[in-house]
């Protein structure tokens, strides 16, 4: 039996009931398989993969919080310091009902490799909690971020651990649990990422991961002599990444057709408002129900149904395995010439595997959304040079980062003789970075 299959059945074995972790594991080594076969007897000798697989640390915790009424909440609470070959580890922290230890892992897998593809010296890591902030006050968040961050104070650090936001984390959750941060550690150092501009945060930063999918998007397409101008986008989602993935679609003169949210999604044949999907979300925390109101014109319905659309472009925006076979099928039919992942997995392997096999441009989130992290490792630098840097220079840089990923993947892929396969060239420029600093420091 080969090393890469040998490994897959290992991580199986010892994480059962994590099929996320499997899937994102599975995912990787397959498409690396060409690069482990000519290494097999060192990374075998050297035990490389099953330090790959295996988490340098766990932390798993009970998070108590007093609710509006009184009553004491109890959440769990989870950090995956992955990997920290490359630099410090890094990624976002998840609120979300759906959180268990085995989505931490799968994210914190990626993380690795998609750190390393920015170029930045940052190692992978994630973490979260199954706490809802959904229908919460805000003092409830409040008590349940000071609850959540006395525990993981004692682990992070800006040279150990720099968590962000992700699902369910955005400013005003990075702002509590940073405050309660620096109330038990007496230190303002840049240990969060994403924080507001009155206190470390970075211009762009809010915008970086939908902007930086776009940049992405349009660098790749121009890799295949294609130009994005006139295109059409289904977009999934109505989060941060979403909106902002719509507002540069926009500007480049893509018609946006679609966004989503958990109950239902809107089409909008005339472009999607993105000013009004930012009111509806952003100011108002409601649901795209109202939408309507402010476009007439549009559709609402319940349910899935973002990728029945026919579009020229698909941009899954808003959670793992969103993007199934059938709908990938569905993309194929409509004539979509593209799908650029702006969430992570958001696309199972079925769904990836029909893709790439029917000619359809295929980019996977930890290369197409990396403009997140890599601008979150923008606003460390500014923290640690006590510095702010102006919107454009951000931009810019964000910019450069992911046109360099994109011919970075590309190149990578016809290296091994698999031109187009921008999954194996992501994993394989992102594996090659981490597996030489860990060999050159020695086995830890």
């Amino acid at each position: 039996m080969s090393y890469v299959d040998e490994t897959i059945e290992r991580v199986v074995a010892q994480n059962p009931s994590q099929p996320e972790f499997h899937q994102a594991v599975k995912e990787v080594l397959e498409s690396l398989r060409v690069v482990i076969e000519a290494n097999e007897e060192a990374y075998r000798r050297d035990a490389l993969l099953e330090r790959l697989t295996t988490p340098e640390r766990i932390i798993m915790f009970r998070v108590p919080w007093v609710d509006d009424k009184g009553q004491v909440q109890v959440n769990n609470g989870y950090r995956v310091q992955f990997n920290s070959a490359i630099g410090p580890y890094k990624g976002g922290l998840r609120f979300h009902p759906s959180v268990t230890l085995s989505i931490i892992k799968f994210l914190g897998f990626e993380q690795v490799f998609k750190n390393s593809l920015t170029g930045l010296p940052i190692g992978g890591g994630k973490g979260g909690s199954d706490f809802d902030p959904k229908g919460k006050s805000d003092r409830e968040i409040m008590a349940f971020c000071q609850s959540f961050m006395t525990e993981l104070c004692k682990h992070i650090g800006a040279d150990t651990d720099v968590p962000a936001g992700d699902i369910g984390v955005g400013g005003r959750e990075i702002g509590y649990l940073f405050g309660q941060y620096k109330r038990i550690r007496n230190l303002y150092e840049g240990v969060l990422t994403g924080k507001g501009l009155t206190y470390g945060g970075s211009l762009a930063r809010t915008e970086a991961t939908g902007y930086g999918l776009l940049y992405f998007t349009r660098e790749l397409l121009k890799l295949n002599g294609i130009d994005i101008a006139g295109k059409t986008a289904c977009i999934s989602g109505a989060g941060n990444v979403a909106i902002y993935a719509a507002e540069k679609a926009t500007e480049m003169g893509v018609k946006v057709l679609t966004m989503s949210d958990s109950t239902g999604w809107i089409y909008d044949p005339d472009g999607i408002d993105v000013a009004a999907v930012k009111e509806i979300k952003e100011v108002k925390r409601a649901r795209l129900t109202e939408y309507k109101n402010y476009r007439p014109n549009s559709e609402y319905h319940e349910g899935r149904g973002v990728w029945s659309v026919k579009c020229d472009l698909a941009l899954p925006c808003a959670t793992q395995n969103e993007l199934l076979l059938d709908d990938a099928k569905a993309l194929k039919a409509n004539g979509t010439i593209a799908v650029c992942e702006g969430a992570n997995m958001p696309t199972t392997l079925e769904a990836t595997q029909y893709l790439q096999e029917n000619g359809i441009i295929f980019a996977p989130g930890k290369a197409a959304n990396a403009g997140g992290v890599a601008t979150s490792a923008l606003e460390m630098s500014q923290n640690s040079e006590r510095l702010s840097w102006t919107f454009d220079e951000v931009d810019a840089k964000l910019q450069q980062i992911m046109v360099t990923i994109c011919h970075n993947i590309s190149d990578a892929a016809e290296k091994y003789g698999m031109k187009g396969n921008y999954v194996a060239g992501a994993n394989i420029a992102g594996f090659e970075k981490v597996v030489n600093a860990m060999n050159a420091q020695g086995i830890c």
